[in-house]
């Protein structure tokens, strides 16, 4: 009998994400792959011949310094193609990488570090002194060779090797390494709340069979596709909606700083189809002066994931661009980003006008709604069941199964679920505020804040309270020129909501704290106000 095994994990018949890359290469060698806007706001455009060279190149230089099979490779960096082309470079390896928020303190690097233990540590040239920090530290002992990437004439640091060079020293031609589909593609880090963050592997075999498909039955993501993207690569939506893309011999605009002026001047120059990012971004754009006379017709379809979608953020689009689809989705670091997605073009079409609507999952994706004692039920935990779900957490069984529970992976969002099937995002159960004895969705109350017109962001958090034991609290950001009371906002709220769920605090701020997505943190709020 043929060991199918080994068929599978010769390049006869694997199923690996490098491979991808050279068939693109050669059945549409000229086909834009990236289009790049550099930090000075120069443009370069990269074919997926040219892309798949370069990409060789870099794996046969990172042969030549004893990378390989089962190693790490870390990156601190900004969206770049240095970026793209060390993460394909390290897929053709049988490597994993591990990106660092480039936020990050020499604290934080250094636990990353230490847990992920990389050979290698590829940082932009700006970021390179806080690596140096947190090797003087002691930080970076697994750490054999630091590689400087540099847009421009920046020379390296003493000690470390030039990104530059190992394209340039690498050979053009296919490495021939024995990589196998259930490897470890990705070691992404999910965000740290009450512990440390966890890393999440995920292999080969997640996108090549599972993800990747799903995004192309449920997101019509093709080759015609023009993706502008502003999602930093090391999140799971950055580095995996980039891998889904090209998987798809679609194009990525990419820029290396990007902010909502930027965004819509590319959409308009390039022809944008398609954008993903969170609700606040997508508002912020709505605020410049230049969106109202922007040509974004060419926009098909916008995206948007972690977070409340305001009204008039849709309803600002919709007069800027009629013809835009809009997705929203839902989807989990541990299930390599797959999820659910819906489709609208007007608020009216959400079933029953429930924003917190988040669609349906993909077809890879089968899932149940439970309550604590694992019956099914509408109200209650999302459990997950599809190829996409990941191999587990790096070195902690305990917390992996934890997750990995009866066959299921159980992923604490708390979901409502209608007789069509139709999901509805309630909280995370981290998120849920426990006050005088009741449940209140965080999500819930900011959809009514969301519906005062004075209101530009929002945000609700449960605070410690000595009565309540968490009291509901709201912090506001008034839209530009308008100005609120909190005893207006609390009066808003009680038209809508039973009494218990009504805010006993709002708070008029000038800005929410955020990520690098534009997500807001609420754990910073609770943190500073508890």
């Amino acid at each position: 009998m043929t060991d199918l095994t080994a068929a599978r994990r010769a390049m006869l018949g694997r199923a690996t994400i490098g491979d991808q890359l050279r068939r693109h290469a050669q059945h549409t060698p000229e086909k834009e792959a990236i289009v790049y806007y550099g930090p000075d706001g120069s443009r370069s455009v990269i074919s997926y011949e040219e892309l798949n060279a370069r990409v060789n190149r870099v794996a046969n230089a990172l042969v030549g310094l004893d990378v390989g099979r089962g190693d790490v490779v870390a990156v601190m960096s900004r969206n770049s193609v240095d970026y793209m082309t060390i993460w394909f470079a390290t897929l053709k390896l049988g490597a994993a990488l591990t990106g660092l928020n480039f936020t990050f303190t020499e604290t934080e690097i250094g636990y990353q570090v230490n847990h992920a233990r990389p050979r290698i540590l590829m940082a932009e040239d700006v970021f390179c002194g806080r690596i140096e920090a947190a090797r003087e530290a002691g930080s970076l002992a697994s750490v054999e060779h630091l590689v400087c990437s540099s847009a421009g004439e920046t020379e390296p640091p003493e000690g470390w090797l030039a990104f530059s060079g190992l394209v340039t020293g690498g050979d053009a031609a296919e490495p021939d390494i024995d990589v196998h589909e259930d490897d470890v593609a990705m070691l992404v880090y999910t965000s740290g709340t009450t512990a440390f963050p966890k890393g999440v592997l995920i292999s080969h075999r997640n996108y090549l069979i599972s993800t990747t498909p799903a995004w192309t039955l449920a997101l019509d993501l093709g080759p015609p596709v023009v993706w502008l993207f502003v999602m930093p690569f090391f999140t799971i939506a950055g580095l995996g909606s980039m891998t889904n893309i090209i998987n798809c011999g679609a194009t990525i605009v990419l820029a290396h700083t990007i902010d909502p002026a930027a965004a819509i001047r590319i959409i308009a120059a390039e022809k944008v189809t398609y954008m993903a990012q969170t609700p606040t971004f997508f508002l912020a754009m709505t605020t410049e002066p230049e969106f109202r006379d922007a040509d974004l017709t060419a926009l098909q379809r916008c995206i948007t994931y972690g977070g409340t979608v305001p009204s008039h953020m849709i309803t600002a689009w919709q007069e800027a661009s009629p013809g835009i689809t809009w997705g929203t989705y839902w989807g989990q670091s541990e299930l390599s980003q797959l999820g659910t997605v819906g489709w609208f073009s007007s608020l009216a079409d959400i079933p029953g006008g429930d924003a917190s609507w988040i669609g349906k999952p993909v077809p890879q994706l089968e899932i149940r709604v439970i309550d604590d004692n694992g019956a099914d039920v509408e109200v209650g935990e999302l459990i997950c069941r599809s190829p996409s779900v990941m191999l587990g957490y790096l070195n902690d069984e305990e917390r992996t199964a934890e997750v990995f529970r009866d066959g299921w992976l159980h992923t604490e969002d708390i979901v409502r679920i209608d007789g069509d099937g139709n999901l509805f995002f309630v909280d995370r159960k981290k998120d849920m505020i426990k006050t005088g004895g009741m449940n209140v969705s965080s999500v819930e109350v900011e959809r009514t804040l969301y519906g005062h017109d004075a209101l530009m962001e929002v945000a609700v958090v449960g605070l410690p309270d000595a009565y309540w034991s968490e009291a509901v609290s709201a912090f506001v950001v008034p839209k530009a020129g308008r100005t609120v009371q909190p005893d207006q906002i609390i009066e808003h709220c009680r038209a809508s909501l039973a009494s218990y769920k009504v805010p006993k605090v709002v708070r008029v701020v000038d800005a929410l704290p955020k990520d690098t997505q534009g997500k807001i943190l609420k754990r910073r709020l609770r943190d500073e106000y508890s």
